[in-house]
């Protein structure tokens, strides 16, 4: 074949890759997206993807870190050391709420479920971010309410995971946001009672 009629095949943009990754993770779950699946909607060969990425637990790491960095809750506006807790909080799970449910398919926190992985690596790799967000939650309520900060950043990091959960078995955003209301009510009642 003439070279000039030969056409060259564009080089491969792997951040776009990175995108295509976090889509097919965010949706079915480290577990169920198999490396011949990442491979068909790159449309590249192996020898290119691991070039590229190394593994595919690597790959699953940078496309939760492109998730964090578009998707994360803005912790430091909604837990303002200046907002009251109980306001600050119900804000949290309410803007949780609306995130998780605001996609038909992309449903629930990506990082919060790929803490549920099979794969150990993967999983590590998603706690190391999930523990960055729960830090903040406890850092937040170590100064605003010290003396229960530790039972409330498990019950925060609980109701967020259930929502997440709730998020991707289908339960429609309205919903969610109900719930999240509801927890926030309940949630302040407990602080009105537990004074620090």
């Amino acid at each position: 074949m003439n070279d000039k009629l030969r056409q060259r095949r564009p080089a491969f943009d792997r951040e776009a890759g990175v995108a295509i990754a976090q889509a097919m993770f965010h949706e079915r779950g480290f577990d169920a997206v198999s490396l011949t699946d990442l491979l068909e909607a790159m449309d590249i060969k192996p020898p290119s993807f691991y070039a590229a990425y190394g593994s595919k637990a690597e790959l699953f790491e940078r496309a939760m870190q492109r998730y964090a960095s578009e998707n994360a809750l803005p912790l430091d506006k909604l837990l303002a050391p200046d907002r009251p807790p109980a306001e600050a909080l119900a804000a949290l799970l309410l803007a949780a709420a609306k995130q998780y449910g605001r996609d038909n398919t992309l449903r629930g926190c990506m990082i919060t479920e790929g803490l549920r992985a099979d794969d150990q690596t993967a999983r590590s790799m998603a706690e190391v971010l999930a523990d960055g967000g729960i830090k903040a939650i406890h850092d937040y309520l170590q100064v605003v309410h010290p003396n229960n900060a530790q039972t409330l950043a498990d019950f925060i990091s609980v109701a967020l995971r259930g929502l997440s959960a709730s998020a991707c078995n289908g339960m429609p955003r309205k919903r969610l946001i109900e719930v999240a209301q509801t927890t926030g009510r309940l949630l302040a009642h407990e602080l009105a009672t537990t004074k620090d």
